[in-house]
């Protein structure tokens, strides 16, 4: 035990005595009465009423006792003013109590937090108790939070309390979307990325019936932030086909946004695959798409531009024909953001379907700012969503999600003739494991001592049997290696994935995905903190 930590429970007991001199005759840890607290690895956001910051349970198991006090130590985090309030209940209705809260606006709120109980019956078994916390808008998205219970006196006495998960720190990051904002039954599927002014773009899908892809009623939505994240202006929706040709809007679905900065002209170019008709269908499932180019039949290729900073946008394009290979069963954007190669090529993951219905992953570029494209050869026949970086060599590497029934590990190619051909890479289905899930890489270019150096950062679900475990990883061997011991557990809830990284500025890097705490999290990092745990 430190110094401090003693001196804190001096305080607390201290100010217990002059007003409860029973305890001075208590003794700690009678009738086998047994605390312990744990705090779950996931965020704090922003915009959430309750973010959950520490678990106490406290296990009787003879007779009913009285809780007379307890004290809570929030001193662990970065700064107590990036709270608005804290507050503790109970779980169930064993205990006939409703709760206390903290708050900085009335001044209540500190680093200790005391509260002495009037005689407060325990009964026999476990009783659980929660610390919550909502925080300012102006908390630091670069800070953590934290919470330990200093603590707990019964009419037993001072009780012994067990920390099982010590050094959990919780790191602040932002509700973007949440289940019904706006109306909203569903956000999913996130896009992010930095235009030339550096204002972050998240695109996403606005599912508004329910929950389920396409075919639906689904739009795809814009956030914008001027400020690094810290605030996000309202959502505004980038892409709607109404109700084309007569057809609902639940028949008019645009799903799987990918997002592209062209760094010369500052062109924003953002596409997304849109289902007209097939009520019922998956584009990825048997007919939901089909080959050819037919509206009604094959899934569309659609394209918005904006010229604005991402203020406004074009009415949507259809470059199905332009794009799709007749044979193939499905062209569409990978839900991403591009890139933009050393020579000036825009490069923007893709993927489909080929003849067979099989999903592969590939990329489409342009060599004249976005007036055209190309799109490659598919990489790997049993992937689909993916992300390239350039490699040091001038190389593309696309890393791939793996279909279920090849592999339980993502799939990564390379090319060196922009997709004509492409050749596995070394941790081809051996190196980073997944369930099957949308993934996210980022090349990130940095100087140490005047020395140009760059590292890649990869994020997804780390796990193979479901999506939970939200991690990112970083290599400093153009993903030969991802040394485990610089991998960053976000939230190890369950949420669906999707994470979508990008460079805000020579510093930092966000991060949107879906985590276990609202529908899509953004969260803010510094290279430092990732390159130096």
């Amino acid at each position: 035990m430190t110094g401090k930590m003693m001196l804190r429970i001096f305080i607390c007991t201290f100010s217990l005595l002059a007003f409860q001199p029973w305890l001075l005759v208590s003794t700690a840890a009678q009738d086998g009465i047994a605390v312990h607290t744990h705090q779950r690895v996931h965020p704090v956001l922003i915009r959430n009423t309750e973010n959950r910051l520490l678990t106490l349970e406290i296990q009787i198991p003879n007779a009913v006792l009285q809780l007379k006090s307890i004290c809570f130590d929030l001193s662990g985090g970065d700064d107590i003013a990036d709270l608005a309030s804290v507050k503790m209940s109970f779980q169930g209705d064993k205990v006939a109590w409703a709760g206390h809260s903290w708050t900085a606006e009335d001044s209540t709120l500190s680093n200790l937090l005391h509260y002495d109980f009037n005689d407060l019956d325990l009964p026999q078994g476990t009783t659980t108790i929660w610390l919550t916390c909502q925080l300012k808008p102006t908390a630091n998205l670069l800070h953590k939070v934290d919470a330990s219970c200093l603590q707990l006196i019964t009419t037993a006495g001072d009780t012994e309390i067990t920390d099982d998960t010590p050094g959990v720190r919780k790191r602040i990051g932002y509700a973007l979307r949440r289940q019904m904002d706006d109306d909203v039954h569903t956000y999913r599927i996130p896009a992010l990325t930095t235009t030339r002014k550096g204002t972050l773009l998240a695109v996403y899908d606005m599912r508004r019936q329910m929950g389920r892809d396409l075919q639906e009623d689904i739009d795809i939505g814009l956030s914008r932030s001027t400020d690094g994240g810290q605030t996000w202006a309202p959502p505004q929706v980038i892409m709607d086909m109404g109700e084309y040709g007569g057809l609902p809007q639940e028949q008019n679905g645009c799903s799987d946004a990918g997002i592209l900065v062209d760094p010369k002209t500052g062109k924003i170019f953002c596409a997304a695959v849109w289902m007209w008709g097939k009520p019922g269908k998956h584009q990825w499932s048997e007919d939901g798409s089909e080959v050819g180019f037919e509206i009604g039949k094959a899934a569309q290729f659609l394209m918005v531009e904006s010229t604005s900073d991402g203020r406004r946008w074009s009415a949507p394009r259809n470059m199905t024909r332009e794009l799709k290979r007749e044979e193939w069963v499905l062209f569409a954007p990978s839900p991403q953001g591009g890139i933009t190669l050393k020579d000036g090529t825009l490069v923007m993951p893709s993927q489909g379907r080929n003849e067979q219905g099989t999903p592969f992953s590939n990329i489409m570029y342009s060599k004249d700012h976005g007036r055209s494209w190309t799109v490659s050869n598919p990489a790997f026949i049993g992937s689909s969503e993916c992300q390239a970086v350039q490699l040091k060599d001038g190389s593309l590497m696309l890393n791939m999600r793996t279909e279920r029934g090849i592999a339980r590990f993502r799939s990564v190619f390379t090319t060196g003739d922009l997709g004509q051909t492409w050749a596995p890479h070394a941790t081809n289905q051996i190196g980073i494991i997944e369930p099957s899930c949308n993934g996210s890489l980022l090349r990130f270019d940095y100087q140490d001592d005047g020395e140009s150096r760059h590292v890649l950062l990869f994020a997804n679900p780390q796990s193979q049997q479901s999506r939970v475990h939200h991690t990112i990883q970083v290599s400093f061997d153009e993903g030969r290696t991802w040394p485990e011991e610089y991998r960053l557990l976000l939230d190890v809830g369950r949420g669906a994935g999707y994470p979508s990284l990008t460079r805000i500025d020579e510093e930092h890097i966000g991060l949107v995905y879906e985590g276990s705490q609202s529908h899509l999290v953004f969260e803010k990092f510094t290279l430092d903190e990732l390159l130096h745990r």
